[in-house]
């Protein structure tokens, strides 16, 4: 909530928490389900501050936040996207009372990519974390096909030019291992870092220097690094040293 907006309707903050639709706190109201600062309310379009102000449904205090912070590990099969008449999205693996917030990917991933995607409604946030000036590092584990390694890790650091004449900025590679896939072709694992966003870059990356990627896991964004213990398509609030890490960083890159 901005700061020259304190005080809301009393049926949009409970809207927005996800209690009903403004009729149905009307209805709540008239059966003297709602109590604000310990008085039961009689009109459903009173003004509170859910900041300071005591209110109560069905005699339980509300807890009130404007923002939600997710992270989620994105599985492969959903597309990074708020709504989609034909795929499922992102924000379908969440439940309601995370969705009445309005939530949005802070970037995106392919639909075949799985790892760390970032879903809040905090606006100034996400446009800090995307913003292409601020050059946000991203790291991702990918299998690779064929033997790569110091030779690819210079043209990274360097640049190289994709297929539509565009110059990446310096990347980071990193091998992870060598091995083989089952038809006994060479792979290589390995970890990239990147500071830019364009379409379907780490793939278009390492066909650059003859390779494919045949998986892609994002690891990190920034300082917040995924949960090792979160599963596949399982969600979580960022903790509040995550949140804070998040914020310190964003500061740091307003100051470049």
């Amino acid at each position: 909530m901005s700061e020259g907006k304190k005080t809301q309707r009393i049926d949009k903050i409970l809207g927005n928490l996800g209690y009903g639709s403004r009729s149905d706190i009307k209805k709540m109201v008239k059966q003297g389900r709602i109590s604000l600062n310990g008085t039961v309310v009689k009109d459903s379009g009173i003004q509170s501050n859910p900041n300071t102000d005591v209110i109560e449904v069905d005699g339980e205090k509300i807890f009130y936040r404007e923002f939600v912070y997710i992270m989620l590990h994105k599985p492969p099969g959903v597309i990074s996207a708020t709504e989609d008449l034909r795929e499922r999205t992102v924000l379908d693996l969440l439940p309601v009372d995370f969705r009445v917030f309005s939530p949005f990917p802070v970037g995106r991933l392919d639909k075949d990519t799985e790892g760390l995607l970032l879903l809040t409604n905090d606006g100034q946030l996400a446009h800090d974390l995307l913003s292409p000036r601020k050059h946000v590092p991203k790291t991702y584990l990918a299998d690779c096909v064929g033997r790569i390694g110091d030779r690819e890790a210079e043209l990274f650091a360097a640049g190289v030019e994709l297929d539509d004449g565009y110059v990446t900025l310096p990347a980071r590679m990193e091998v992870a291992e060598h091995g083989t896939y089952e038809d006994g072709q060479a792979r290589t694992r390995i970890f990239l870092t990147i500071s830019e966003g364009k379409f379907h870059q780490v793939k278009r990356m390492l066909e650059a220097v003859g390779s494919k990627v045949t998986y892609l896991k994002r690891i990190s964004m920034g300082p917040l690094l995924l949960d090792e213990e979160l599963p596949i398509g399982e969600f979580r609030e960022l903790t509040g040293q995550e949140l804070e890490s998040l914020r310190s960083y964003k500061n740091k890159q307003n100051m470049i």
